[in-house]
């Protein structure tokens, strides 16, 4: 078994059209806050959102950014507490939330889209959930 190097997930970097839109939402929509905004002439172009645990999302801003199934990320799945509280709270912001599904790998899934396109999975974890006991699970998708 070779050395475990990694820690855990630092943070995942989106594009954004318009950062501040971008901020609201994540705010808005999943409670994350800013914890510090780049700079550069005197004028933010990024910063990094809190998504708990040390790990962040990390916002840029890119007018002509795209989303599409060819970039190299997918999505970005955060874990959350409570998924129904979630999908009902995220509903009331007027934002689209897929009905909770068991994945194949035992978690309760939603997903949503940030204002810029970004897949977003939400995860809660449950007692069988793969990424605790193990065990090869089949895809259905």
């Amino acid at each position: 078994m070779s050395k475990k190097i990694v820690k855990q997930v630092a943070h995942a970097c989106i594009w954004a059209h318009d950062i501040d839109v971008t901020s609201d939402w994540y705010s808005r929509v999943l409670g994350m806050e800013r914890v510090f905004n780049f700079t550069r002439d005197g004028k933010i172009f990024g910063y990094y959102l809190d998504a708990g645990n040390r790990t962040h999302i990390e916002v840029f801003h890119k007018e002509a950014s795209e989303f599409s199934d060819r970039n190299q990320i997918n999505h970005i799945c955060l874990e959350v507490e409570n998924i129904d509280e979630a999908i009902a709270h995220i509903r009331a912001q007027g934002v689209t939330a897929t009905d909770k599904a068991n994945g194949c790998d035992d978690t309760w899934q939603s997903w949503i889209t940030d204002p810029n396109g970004v897949k977003i999975e939400l995860f809660e974890y449950t007692a069988e959930s793969a990424q605790f006991v193990g065990r090869d699970r089949v895809a259905h998708w």
